[in-house]
Formats: structure tokens, C-alpha cells, sequence
């Protein structure tokens, strides 16, 4: 059933069509345009130039952050392994980007607004993935009845923390990436202001069940969170099949979109440019729904349910966070400046961010405090801090080394 599946080709008129397009110079009626860009602030130095485009400027501020940084050592789907090979979190928002540009520039879309997006979904992405994304809301939640999901945190982190002023657009684009809500067919939000915006962001830290209703409202938005189930789902099996958690491909099943990453991301690309290209709506057909939710489906059973964990980690590692989550709230709590709170995560913060001080910062909800701390972790600093401040207590999870093969 799923080995003769073709590589799909754009049908011929729309193929036609968008040769005209680029011929003549002609952009979609529903691109974003550049002077469309909206601001929090209205600061001349982020005033759009020939050499600097408006949301060519969000994508040089969300490389700059030192969340970007911290991409590199945040876990993707497997954890505890040293491999240099596997995605990380970093390469995921670049495939994510390279996937999602293809399809704008084929819909005639803004792909600088694209890249943003792309760039930036997941700057507040905890460490171990979205294991330890369920185990910090978790911890959050049984003490404030708040959530905490990376999408709405990813603004908090480039709008608040940070304070980039980075564009309405690409912030929509950010909250409302996430990809684990497939739709046949993504119409257009309605989030217009920044007034909009930081209710939706209040609403989903209240319910996290209003994730399941946002929409971004560009269509550089849609292309984006579409793009990163595409990007994922071959790449995550990919990587599975090099670590020897599945021996083959050929325990997917498809019927059209294929099984292995590089046909994956052919013929989604091509069935949506075939079903979105000229409308006001990225879509994509009825059969490459169901095969989509099929291949999300087989991926959870066979790869993500394992998270890369070894033996019973999992259940260690939500202790650890729990653990973690009331030592540095305590800490907060007593004012203790020299716990890593103080230390590393408020001074640093203090010294990179453009508007937050000590005193300002102190002031907020001491939970959002030790959110941010423990969300702005990569995998190694998590496990050496709960190391110093927990001496020992880590050493029972096993994680696979470099040489464990030899």
C-alpha cells in the first residue's frame, strides 16, 4: 500500500500560472505586504529600509535573543542520547523555515514574514521537549491553575522578556503555530491589534483548551504552522531509524503522501500549492488530510510516546522538574541572591533584555519568574543545575554516550 506511492507535480495550469506570476512580478492578493507592519512601538531605528525590509528585521532581532542560542541543546524528540546526527531544536525551526519558504514562494507570499515566524516558533521551548513542555505546565499548574505551552510562551520570551519589538505578524504567527491541531483547511484568524493578541495570550495561559481555536491571521502564518508537521514528521522518523528505535520505513502506512521525509515534504508541498494557490486559505485535499492525521498517529505510537527515554526516566525526570520548580520558587521566595536564579537567570536576563530591571522584574508573579528560568533551559544546564543544587540525586537516569556502543 505505501510503496508505489508517486512523487506528486503541481497541476499544470497552476504550474502555469505561477510561471505568469513570477514573470510579470506579480505577488498573491493575500500577501502580507511590508508596509502592513505593525509594531508595539513606534521606534524610528525599526523603520522598514531597502537594505533592512520589516520582517527582515524580525528575523536579525529572533536570531539575536539568546533563546536562539539555546536551540542547539534543547531535545527535539530524543533525550539522554549523545548524537550529534539527530535533530535538535535548532535545525527543526530551520527545516520548518526551508519548507515553509518553499510553498510561500510558490503561493506568491512574504517570505521574510515566513522565515520569522518559522525562525521564532519555539524560542520558549522547554528543555527534553514536549516531555518536559507537559512537566513545568504540570508543576505550573497544581500550584496557580495556569498553564504553560510553548507557543504562548515563545511571545512572552520575544515581546516581553526580551522586548525586541518584533512585528504583530510574526508574534500571530508564533502563538498560533502550533502544529499538533491538524486542519484540512486553515482560515484566517482575526487577531488584528496587540490588544487582540495579549488577551488571546491570557486566555490560553487560563484554558490551555483555547490553543485548539487559534488561527494565525496571515496566510505566511498558516503556511508556517502547516509547514512544521511537514517538516517533522519524516525527520523525526528519520532520526528514529538511526537510532535503532524503529529497524524500517516500511512499518508506516500510506496511501499518498508517502513514508520516508524526502517524498513527505514533495507531496504535501505540492498538494497544498494545488489546493491554496489564488485563495484566501491554506489547504490542502481530503486525502492528504487523512493520510497526515495517519502518519501523526503512526508517529506517536512508534516514536514520540517514547520521547527518547530510557527505562523509566520519563516518570525521574517529571520529579526532577517538580523538585526543581520549588527549590527555585523557595529561593525566590527568601530572596536568596545567591541561588542560580539570581545568579544566572536574572542577571543575564537583566543584562540582555532592553527593558527589564531587577526591580521591575521582581515585582511579577514569582511563578512567571521560575517559569522562565526553567523554560529558557537546555537539557545539559537542567541536568547540571539539578546536579549542584541536588548532589546525586540525577545519577539513577541513564542517558546513551558517545561511546556506549563500544
Amino acid at each position: 500500500m505505501s510503496r508505489n506511492i508517486p512523487y506528486l507535480t503541481l497541476d499544470p495550469a497552476i504550474e502555469k500560472a505561477i510561471r505568469a506570476d513570477r514573470a510579470a512580478g506579480r505577488a498573491s492578493a493575500y500577501r502580507t505586504p511590508d508596509e502592513a507592519v505593525i509594531r508595539r512601538e513606534p521606534n524610528p531605528h525599526d523603520e522598514a529600509t531597502l537594505a533592512r525590509p520589516a520582517f527582515a528585521r524580525d528575523i536579525e532581532k529572533i536570531l539575536n535573543v539568546p533563546a536562539y542560542n539555546r536551540y542547539a541543546g534543547k531535545t527535539q524528540v530524543f533525550s539522554f542520547v549523545e548524537d550529534d546526527d539527530i535533530c535538535r531544536r535548532g535545525l527543526h525551526v530551520q527545516l520548518v523555515g526551508r519548507v515553509a519558504r518553499g510553498i510561500g514562494e510558490l503561493l506568491g507570499l512574504n517570505g521574510n514574514l515566513i522565515e520569522a515566524i518559522a525562525l521564532g516558533h519555539d524560542v520558549g521551548h522547554t528543555p527534553f521537549g514536549h516531555a518536559g513542555e507537559r512537566y513545568l505546565s504540570k508543576a505550573l499548574h497544581s500550584r496557580t491553575g495556569r498553564y504553560f505551552n510553548h507557543n504562548v510562551h515563545s511571545v512572552r520570551v520575544l515581546d516581553k522578556l526580551y522586548r525586541r519589538n518584533i512585528s504583530l505578524q510574526t508574534l500571530d504567527g508564533v502563538l498560533c503555530h502550533n502544529g499538533e491541531f491538524a486542519c484540512q483547511t486553515l482560515n484566517l484568524g482575526s487577531i488584528s491589534d496587540f490588544d487582540a493578541l495579549d488577551s488571546a495570550v491570557e486566555a490560553c495561559c487560563q484554558d490551555e483548551s483555547n490553543i485548539a481555536s487559534l488561527r494565525p491571521s496571515t496566510l505566511e502564518g498558516c503556511v508556517v504552522r502547516v509547514s512544521d508537521m511537514i517538516a517533522y514528521l519524516g525527520k523525526d522518523r528519520q532520526d528514529a531509524l538511526d537510532r535503532g528505535v524503529i529497524d524500517s520505513l516500511d512499518i508506516f502506512e500510506s496511501d499518498y503522501i508517502g513514508v520516508a521525509n524526502a517524498q513527505i515534504i514533495n507531496n504535501l508541498t505540492v498538494d497544498i500549492v494545488n489546493h491554496s494557490y489564488g485563495t484566501d486559505r491554506i489547504s490542502m485535499s481530503a486525502e492528504a488530510f487523512a493520510d497526515i492525521k495517519r502518519a501523526k498517529r503512526q508517529n506517536y505510537e512508534l516514536i514520540y510516546d517514547r520521547e527518547g527515554m530510557t527505562e523509566d526516566a520519563g516518570n525521574r525526570l517529571e520529579e526532577m522538574f517538580d523538585r526543581l520548580y520549588e527549590r527555585l520558587f523557595a529561593d525566590l521566595q527568601n530572596g536568596d541572591e545567591s541561588s542560580p536564579l539570581f545568579r544566572h537567570h536574572l542577571a543575564k536576563l537583566c543584562a540582555m533584555s532592553r527593558s527589564i530591571t531587577a526591580e521591575t522584574y521582581l515585582a511579577e508573579d514569582p511563578h512567571q519568574v521560575v517559569v522562565d528560568y526553567i523554560s529558557s533551559m537546555t537539557d545539559n544546564y537542567f541536568m547540571a543545575l539539578y546536579e549542584h543544587l541536588f548532589p546525586g540525586e540525577a545519577a539513577d537516569i541513564t542517558s546513551h554516550s558517545y561511546c556506549a556502543d563500544l
